[in-house]
Parts: structure tokens; sequence; C-alpha cells
């Protein structure tokens, strides 16, 4: 009934052929891959193939392949690794031919190009497949799922866990990898290769174990960091990955901003940089522990900064564990706004000038602190709508006409745009999910006394979903961008919040 040696060693760390391993994820995004010249994928994936094992090599596949495409069901990803581990052990053996690869990687990609191919659906496959030879093959390739906008692996409990796993071991450990690595498709691969490891190598020990409970409570304490790295990552890099550096900077600046306001743009602008150099560096790498490393030195600067200036921070800072000191500090909840004078806007030269990018971080920064319960789902589309002002304006022939043009219009409609997300998420944090949807109705009846009772309902679980999902800290960027307008108006899609 057990599962092959491999796939449930206990050992935490990541194995020297696991770790050879990775590199070759990068170039196998799907078998038929050819970056570099048929010889050199050819002999690649049989040098991996051998060192690592069938098992092993099978199951990275399935971890890799369910990142790639994360909206695939588990039977096209179980068709996709079956032809991929196919090719690799009939193309692979002694004295093969040197054909063989070249020629099972053609078979691959024209099987993709068929109609009810059982490989994962993707819009534009009939694109790729309207070229030829290895132009079809990169671009069948190149082909990958956006993430999900919201992890669906949902931990089953205990007994759930225990009775899949005795029934099919095999068949479970597959599903796993299936469900938990498409769910969790951004964070870093060799966090989601450890993540997953540990949780196989849990299951299979307690759930022979005579008392399970508490061998799955002791199991789940020692891997509570590790799976809070894979949660954390995977939404810190979805953000990276739909904003890009400069944004996540910005992202990441307000969220700082609004737990510690009385913190100054100059301590915590470096900070920012560094996280989204951090994010840069270790999102797509495949060095085993650069995101551990990278966010524990990250966390020991935001401490030596940020401890003296609030005590929450330096509770935060107490630990000995930097991972834990920062899943600490990502979880303190945005203060109460304070008190500050009214925030000094940018003129019309500083923002055309070099450093006129920095300039309007700095002022949406000042807005941020004043405003803490407006979150980075609705500050992002500030972010945007600064941007656009700038090029459009700052390339213009007569920029400071073109900003003034603007001013008049925004003037009115950013206050009023920061007003409804403070008074909307602001409710939502305050309030229990009863009392919070009473409230909206309550206002939506102010707001339309003719509305249908059936309307008003209607418009209320809108609302409540919404703010749900998009009034959280870390909620998902690009699901959350496509609401804000159609919630809050399209104050900043047009025009300058920049120049409130």
């Amino acid at each position: 009934m057990g599962l092959p040696a491999p796939l449930f060693s206990r050992r935490r760390e990541t194995s020297p052929n696991m770790r050879a391993a990775l590199a070759l994820l990068l170039l196998l995004a799907a078998a038929y891959a050819e970056h570099r010249g048929k010889a050199y994928v050819r002999d690649k994936v049989c040098q991996e193939f051998k060192t690592l094992g069938k098992e092993n090599f099978r199951t990275l596949n399935i971890i890799a392949n369910s990142r790639k495409f994360s909206n695939a069901t588990f039977e096209e990803i179980s068709h996709l690794v079956h032809e991929i581990v196919s090719l690799a052990e009939t193309c692979c053996v002694e004295g093969a031919d040197p054909s063989c690869y070249d020629a099972g990687s053609s078979a691959l990609s024209a099987k993709s190009c068929k109609k009810g191919s059982p490989f994962p659906d993707h819009p534009d496959t009939a694109g790729c497949c309207a070229q030829e030879g290895l132009e079809q093959k990169l671009c069948l390739a190149a082909l990958r799922h956006p993430p999900q906008q919201l992890p669906r692996y949902l931990q089953p409990s205990n007994e759930e866990l225990c009775q899949a796993f005795k029934k099919d071991p095999k068949d479970f450990a597959d599903r796993f990898l299936h469900d938990y690595a498409s769910s969790y498709s951004q964070a870093p691969l060799p966090v989601l290769l450890g993540s997953t490891r540990t949780f196989l190598s849990m299951v299979s020990t307690c759930c022979i174990s005579p008392t399970p409970t508490a061998c799955f409570l002791k199991e789940k304490l020692e891997r509570k960091s590790l799976s809070l790295l894979t949660l954390m990552s995977n939404r810190a890099c979805s953000r990276f990955t739909a904003y890009g550096k400069e944004k996540v900077t910005f992202s990441y600046l307000t969220s700082l901003a609004q737990k510690i306001p009385s913190a100054s743009f100059e301590d915590l602008f470096p900070l920012a940089e560094d996280a989204a150099e951090m994010f840069s560096q270790c999102c797509d790498s495949v060095a085993e522990d650069c995101m551990q490393k990278e966010l524990s030195e990250h966390t020991a600067k935001a401490c030596g900064t940020l401890s003296a200036r609030d005590e929450r921070f330096a509770d935060c800072c107490k630990g000995k564990n930097l991972m834990q000191n920062y899943f600490c500090i990502s979880a303190l909840p945005p203060v109460p706004a304070p008190k500050l004078p009214e925030a000094q806007k940018p003129t019309n030269k500083q923002l055309c000038s070099e450093e006129g990018a920095r300039h309007a971080k700095r002022y949406l920064f000042e807005l941020a602190r004043r405003h803490t319960s407006v979150p980075d789902a609705f500050l992002g589309k500030l972010y945007d709508a600064c941007q656009k002002v700038r090029g459009e304006c700052c390339s213009a022939k007569d920029a400071s006409a073109c900003l003034d043009s603007k001013h008049q219009h925004m003037a009115e409609e950013l206050p009023r745009f920061l007003e409804k997300a403070n008074q909307l998420c602001g409710q939502y944090t305050e309030l229990n999910f009863l009392d919070f949807k009473k409230r909206l109705r309550e206002s939506l009846m102010k707001m339309m006394p003719e509305a249908s009772p059936d309307l008003l309902g209607q418009l209320v679980e809108q609302r409540a979903d919404f703010a749900s999902t998009c009034c959280a800290p870390n909620s998902p960027p690009l699901y959350c961008a496509s609401k804000v307008s159609s919630e809050l108006g399209e104050a900043c899609d047009g025009g300058s919040c920049l120049l409130g």
C-alpha cells in the first residue's frame, strides 16, 4: 500500500537529486520545449531522468505542469505527464536512436494540436498549431494559464486524508500534488516542492500511526513555517507577477505605511525597494533557500528600522526565528488613521522631473497613511491613474497645462473615491459580517429608496462579496482591480488622482 520511497522521504531537506532537478524544470515546462537545440534538450532530459529515477521525475513533472496549467483538470495533467515520462523512458535507454526524442516530441506536439486533445486546454493553442516545426513546439511550450485568483485547495480533515490515502496511496499523492501546485502556482518551486514533500510525508506517517491525532498535531506544528511560507510567497509572487517591480514597491510601501503611519517615507521606501528586489530575485529562482534566506535578511532590516518606532513591530521582532517574525509583521492589521495635516501635493515640475515617479509614490504614501482603511486594491487604482496621467502629460507640449486640466475634475473626485473606499472597508473591518450586511442594506435603501427588496438583496450580496474579497490586505490583485471601478465608480480611470 506504500508509495515509492523518494516521494515519502522523511528527510526535511531537499535531496541533491531533487536540487539538480529544479534547474531541469525551468527547461521542462513541457517535454517539447527546445530552447537550445535538439541534442542539448535530449541529453539534458535523459541525464536528469537517469539521475532522478522515474518516480521523482514523474512527481516533479506533476508539480511543474500543474503550476504551468493551473486551471487544468487532474486528468489533463495526468495525460500530459504520462506522455512526458513515456518519452523519456523510451528515448533515454542505452542504444536509443538519436532521433527518438525529436520524433517523440514532434508527435507530442501533433497530439496537442488534434481536436479533442487530452492535454490541458489553452485558448492560444490553435495559434501555435498554425505554425510548423520548431516554432510550433516553442509556441506550445510557452503556453501557460494565468494563476488562480484565489487558491482553491482546502485541506481535508485528518480522517478524510487517511481514508483517501489508504484507499489508493499513489492516486492520493498525485491528486494532492496537482491540487496543491495548481492552487499555489506562484510560490517559488523549491518552496512548493518542500511543502508538498513534507505534507505527503506527514500523511504517510500519521495514517499508520497508533495515535494519528497526536501525530498530525506534532507534524503540523513542525511544518507550520513552511506552510505559511508557501501561502505568503504565493501571495507575494502573484502580486509581483501582476504588478511588476515598480508597482510592487508601491504596494509594499503603502502596506507598511498603514501599519505604522508614524514612520517616514525615508524609513519605509528603502524597505519597500528591498522587498521588491527580493521578490524579483526569488519568485522564479530554483535556488533552494532563496526565499527563506532573503526573507530573513529583509526581516532583520525591517526590525532594525521599525522596532524603535512601533511597539507592535517590536513585539513581532522579539523572536529568534526571523521567518516567524516576518509572518507576525505581515499579519499586523492597519492602525486607525492618525490626525495629520493635509498631504502636500507635488508640483507639476516635480512630477515631470527625473524623480517624478518617486514624488508620485511619496504623495500616494501620504494618502495611504491618512486613509488606513483603504486597502491595496483601491490604492493600486490610484497608482495606475497617476502613472497614466504622468505618461500623458509629461510628454505633452505643455506639460503644466495638461496637468492643470486634470486638477479641477479630480479635486472633487479623489476625496469621494477615498471616502467610499474608507467607508466600505472600514465598516467591513470593524463590524461582524451580519452587521456589515445590515449596514450595507440601510445605506443602499437611503441611496435607492425606490429599489425593490430583491434588487436590494442582490446589491447587498454583491457588495458584501466584493468587500470580503477585496478589502483584505492580501486581496487578489487582478481580480480586485477589475472590480474596484464597478463598485466605486470610474473616478480615477481617466483623470489624475494624483492631483486631488
